[in-house]
Formats: C-alpha cells, sequence, structure tokens
C-alpha cells in the first residue's frame, strides 16, 4: 500500500549491508493483519554520525560495510536492503491521556529481521524515517539531540542489564526539521529482539479485528 492508497514510490535497492545474510521479513509474512507496507520519505544527503561497533560485532556484521555510503542510504532509508520490505507496525495503545485502538508506528518502520550469530532473530528498525499511514499530526521526522540521546540511553541500559532496544547507527538527513526552532533531522537504526508491544495485542484483539 502507498500514500494516498496507490504504491508508495519504491526506493532503489542497495547491496546488503551484511555481506553474508539478507534481511529476511518473517513479521509481514506470518503477521500481515498488524502491519502496513510502506517506504520511507527519501532525504537529501544522508551522513554518518555513529556506529555501534559492539553492537555490530555482538550481530557479526562487516564494520567496513556498515561505514561505507551504501550502508549510510539504508540508515536514512532511502534504499532497501536485499530481502527487507520495510513495514509500519500496527499498536493500541494510551496516548496524552486517551485509549487510541489504532496507534501504531507513526514516524517508523521495521527493515525486518537478521539472524544473530546464535541463530535467534533480531528486528532492524528505523526511527524517524517519515510519516506513516498510522501518523498523527506530526511530520514523522526525528532530529540529532534526541536520537544521539536514545542511542546513548538504550547502550547504557544494555550494559546495566536491563533488556531493551539497541541502537546501531544514526545518521542526518540534511533536512533541517522544526521543534522548538529548526533542528538538523536524524534517523535512528535500532535493533531488539522483538518491537511486538502489549499495545501489539490490543490492536489484534479490537472488536472485528
Amino acid at each position: 500500500m502507498g500514500r494516498g492508497g496507490a504504491e508508495a514510490a519504491g526506493p532503489t535497492v542497495a547491496p546488503r549491508v551484511d555481506p553474508v545474510r539478507a534481511i529476511q521479513h518473517r513479521f509481514l509474512t506470518e503477521l500481515p493483519e498488524l502491519c502496513m507496507r510502506w517506504q520511507a520519505e527519501p532525504v537529501p544527503d544522508p551522513q554518518p554520525v555513529v556506529v555501534n561497533e559492539a553492537l555490530a560485532r555482538d550481530l557479526d556484521l562487516d564494520l567496513d560495510c556498515l561505514r561505507s555510503p551504501e550502508a549510510t542510504e539504508v540508515f536514512a532509508g532511502n534504499t532497501v536492503p536485499e530481502g527487507a520490505v520495510p513495514v509500519a507496525l500496527g499498536y493500541a495503545g494510551h496516548q496524552f491521556g486517551a485509549y487510541s485502538p489504532r496507534l501504531g508506528d507513526g514516524r517508523a518502520l521495521l527493515l525486518g529481521e537478521l539472524e544473530d550469530p546464535t541463530g535467534h532473530l533480531v528486528d532492524v528498525h528505523l526511527k524517524g524515517s517519515g510519516r506513516t499511514p498510522f501518523a498523527r499530526r506530526g511530520d514523522g521526522k526525528a532530529t540529532i539531540g534526541p536520537m544521539l540521546r536514545e542511542y546513548v540511553v538504550s547502550e547504557a541500559l544494555h550494559h546495566l542489564g536491563v533488556p531493551t532496544t539497541r541502537s546501531l547507527a544514526v545518521v542526518t538527513t540534511g533536512e533541517d526539521v522544526l521543534r522548538d526552532g529548526f533542528e538538523k533531522g536524524a534517523v535512528l537504526t535500532r535493533v531488539a529482539e522483538s518491537h511486538v508491544r502489549v499495545g501489539t495485542f490490543e490492536y489484534a484483539g479490537a472488536p472485528g479485528r
């Protein structure tokens, strides 16, 4: 499905971020009712800010490849790695004190799943990659400060033994995003065992679904 009910314009297909294993799309294949195919909004000038070398080693990813211009295009959402089918995840939840039965990823996309060295699948997820059909009134973008803050905090929680998402990379987009003032736009690539939430079950259990 694309914007306005038509197919979204597909980005070009990039070389694999990991030259050995392609990203899978198991969530879309097995739970299509809980997500919506979508594409990231193209950005004009993605530039790398940071790559998490420790996480890359944990996932057995090629660091030189992750630092390449092709990987930066993937982290920005401009290109899709082989095997990936980006989707926006649907879930319910509370926002601003009110329950919403159709909240969902308003500015994020699940690229797909990677198999780690132990054989477990991990999600690869973009945050700040533009509006999706689940978006409310926001612009779907993210700025460099909050994305770097999430990068630092998620790594701190991981090393404190708290299971959470981990950040693989942050790139700037070449856009200015209006918040309190204009700030540099950015996209965060994060990894987790799953992005299924309590609200995923509430979404699935809604009347008529």
